[in-house]
C-alpha cells in the first residue's frame, strides 16, 4: 500500500479528481498543515471566504488525525533546514513546509505536493512527488 504525506497545498486543493490517482492510498498529514490551515480560516478577506475555509478545515478534521512534532522531528527539521541554507536559500521563509518535511523525513514516507519548489533542495533527503 502507498504511503505519503500530503504538503498543505494539497490539502487546499482539496477534492480534486485529477489527484486522487496519484495520491497514496495511506495519506496523512503534519499538523503544521492543521496550523496553516487554521491560519487561513484567521486572515480570510471575506466572510464567504472564511465559510468556505472553517468548512473545509472541519473536514480535514474529521478525516485526518495529523502527525505530530515531537522530538524525531525537531531534530529532522535541523536537518532539513540545514539542506535549504546550504542550497543558497533562507529556511525561516519555508518555516512550515520544513516542519512538514521534517514529519516526511522521520516517518520515511514521501512528500506529496503542487509546490515543488518548495522542497527541490530536500530531494537528497525526502521523496518529494509534485502533483
Amino acid at each position: 500500500m502507498s504511503r505519503g504525506i500530503l504538503d498543505t497545498s494539497i490539502v487546499i486543493a482539496g477534492d480534486d479528481e485529477e489527484l486522487r490517482p496519484v495520491l497514496p492510498k495511506e495519506a496523512a498529514i503534519s499538523v503544521a498543515t492543521l496550523a496553516e490551515l487554521h491560519y487561513g480560516v484567521l486572515v480570510a478577506k471575506n466572510d464567504e471566504t472564511r465559510r468556505h475555509r472553517l468548512r473545509r478545515l472541519g473536514i480535514i478534521e474529521t478525516t485526518f488525525r495529523p502527525l505530530a512534532i515531537d522530538e524525531k522531528v525537531a531534530r529532522a527539521y535541523a536537518t532539513v533546514a540545514h539542506a535549504v541554507k546550504a542550497a543558497g536559500a533562507q529556511p525561516r521563509a519555508r518555516v512550515m513546509g520544513l516542519w512538514i518535511a521534517a514529519t516526511a523525513l522521520v516517518h520515511k514516507v514521501p512528500i506529496y505536493t503542487r509546490n515543488h519548489a518548495d522542497f527541490a533542495a530536500l530531494t537528497s533527503l525526502i521523496d518529494v512527488r509534485c502533483v
